[in-house]
């Protein structure tokens, strides 16, 4: 289904005022730019700036993109035959083989990375979405699994995936501010995955292996 007008003039609307206050704030800090501020750059009022956008840190981190859903969606669409470390690794894999925005892997990032790591909300925000997540994906694999609400093996399959899924990110951050290009950072984090999946075990790693269909 092709992009109407109206919500072709919404997406330009919401870039135009992310771009104004990723650039004010990689300039100025976080902390020190107002909502009143990014919406004049932007050339809106603060009214609509609030209408795309709940708090100034969604301005950061949009909730559609830096989703507490993200491991539980991922675990949930993966295929037959498919654990649920496996879906998350896989699609991690496959993030950094196309640098995509998802783990920070584009050009110019490495400015706004270190913009994050100076706002305590932001720094706050991620360690919180971190929490949501495998919180999340806890309450799938449970309710996949069929585990007794008494059995911690959902909590601590899901810890050890948001674990990893959140050592990709950290090791990605430390690399751009060590002024590594995206491809040897890409090509390293593979590297790194490699050897988290060695290190998990049988266990994690054929956990919640989705039942192959029969034809």
């Amino acid at each position: 289904m092709s992009e109407g007008l109206r919500e072709r003039k919404k997406r330009q609307t919401r870039q135009r005022i992310c771009e104004a206050a990723l650039g004010l704030f990689v300039a100025r800090g976080f902390d020190k730019v107002t909502i009143a501020e990014v919406a004049a750059a932007a050339d809106v009022s603060v009214n609509t700036l609030y209408n795309y956008f709940e708090a100034k840190e969604d301005l950061v981190l949009p909730p559609d993109e830096a989703s507490p859903q993200r491991l539980a969606d991922i675990v949930r669409a993966r295929q037959p035959g498919e654990s649920a470390a496996q879906a998350v690794l896989g699609r991690l894999r496959d993030e950094l083989r196309r640098h995509d925005r998802k783990v920070g892997l584009t050009a110019g990032f490495g400015p706004v990375f270190e913009m994050m790591r100076a706002a305590p909300t932001l720094t706050a925000r991620l360690e919180d979405l971190g929490r949501q997540m495998t919180d999340a994906l806890a309450m799938v694999l449970a309710e996949e699994t069929g585990a007794a609400p008494d059995d911690q093996t959902p909590r601590v399959v899901a810890s050890q995936i948001g674990w990893f899924h959140s050592l990709v990110y950290s090791e990605i951050g430390r690399r751009i501010v060590a002024g590594e290009e995206p491809a040897r950072i890409a090509e390293a984090l593979l590297e790194l995955l490699d050897v988290v999946e060695e290190m998990l075990g049988e266990r994690v790693l054929g956990y919640a292996t989705r039942s192959r269909r029969l034809r």
